[in-house]
């Protein structure tokens, strides 16, 4: 019960005029962590505090899987993947790279590399159990990718109205810049419906490539274990990722075509998605200790700041360079 009320009180804290466009899971999070702060946990619930932080994750993750159609992100081509795939390198390696010029934690600015590079939360919840990262690591990366990103998103808003861009580019350029899908969303729509279909189209291409990523960081810890000899150190199989990929084809070619649902029926299912997320915070924030907190959490967000302010500014650069090219051969023919 503690978790479902901690949730509510997010969800709650989430309507507030000035939290409105935060969403649920940073300040679910937040009250978590000062609760623990504050009034401690019974050890009764430690054990629900792992199922909530592991096992609820995982099943968010698989209903994640509903929001990426493939059928989408495959029918628009290889172009779109190749850009996507180059916005997570870049993501990941500045990050990291920036960590270390910084001797900042690794764990977590590799997390916050993740996150900004795919898809924010789901992603660092996904990767985290491959680099073993501490819940309190990921409780402190997943706040602040939802703080950044809603940061990035409204000043989208504020900018798309003098930016030089026509509304299907600013749509591109949110979904492959922005941190969550509902960061897209949030900044996408005030531009129109193209804008918003073209930033959810970008930002689904990136959800995609979390199942090859995934299995790339299962491959390189593998190497690792076994180059130090960690025997005992076995990674899981990651089956709710699986279940991640069944529930996205289940979505893309079942739901709607085969079986005729109402829009009212899949946001319902996304917004219970969203709980389960929540709740699944709550136990990570619940696990986390304030002592030295700020100490591990500032260099990585320093460096995750630089790295999307320059993710939106190489992509930005080159929508207006595309415009101003296409604009120079209208006027020359």
């Amino acid at each position: 019960m503690l978790y479902l009320f901690i949730a509510l009180l997010g969800y709650l804290l989430a309507k507030a005029p000035g939290f409105d466009h935060v969403g649920q899971l940073a300040p679910a999070i937040i009250i978590a962590v000062l609760y623990r702060q504050i009034l401690g946990y019974p050890e009764i619930i430690r054990a629900g505090i792992g199922f909530s932080s592991k096992r609820l994750l995982r099943f968010a993750i698989i209903l994640y899987g509903l929001k990426l159609n493939i059928g989408t992100v495959l029918h628009d081509g290889l172009g779109l993947l190749v850009r996507d795939t180059g916005v997570i390198i870049f993501a990941i390696l500045l990050t990291v790279w920036l960590a270390k010029c910084m001797k900042a934690d690794k764990n977590i600015s590799l997390l916050l590399g993740v996150g900004t590079g795919v898809c924010g939360a789901a992603a660092i919840a996904a990767i985290a159990p491959i680099v073993k990262s501490k819940d309190e690591d990921t409780a402190i990366g997943v706040g602040i990718i939802a703080l950044v990103g809603t940061i990035f998103a409204i000043t989208y808003t504020i900018l798309q109205p003098i930016l030089p861009f026509s509304a299907v580019d600013y749509g591109i350029w949110s979904g492959i810049s922005l941190h969550e899908i509902a960061h897209v969303a949030l900044a996408a729509a005030p531009a129109g419906d193209d804008a918003l279909a073209m930033g959810l189209l970008e930002k689904l291409g990136r959800v995609f490539l979390l199942v090859p990523l995934y299995f790339i960081f299962m491959y390189i810890m593998k190497r690792k274990s076994q180059s130090q000899d960690h025997s005992d150190n076995k990674i899981e199989f990651p089956w709710f990722l699986i279940g991640f990929i069944i529930m996205s084809i289940f979505g893309s070619y079942v739901l709607g075509s085969l079986i005729p649902v109402s829009t009212g029926f899949m946001d319902g299912v996304s917004q219970l998605t969203t709980w389960y997320l929540t709740a699944a915070m709550v136990g990570l924030g619940l696990n986390v200790s304030l002592r030295d907190l700020r100490n591990k959490a500032l260099k990585p967000l320093i460096a995750m700041g630089i790295t999307s302010v320059c993710l939106s500014i190489l992509y930005s650069r080159k929508f207006y360079e595309s415009r101003s090219q296409s604009i120079y051969h209208s006027s020359n023919s």
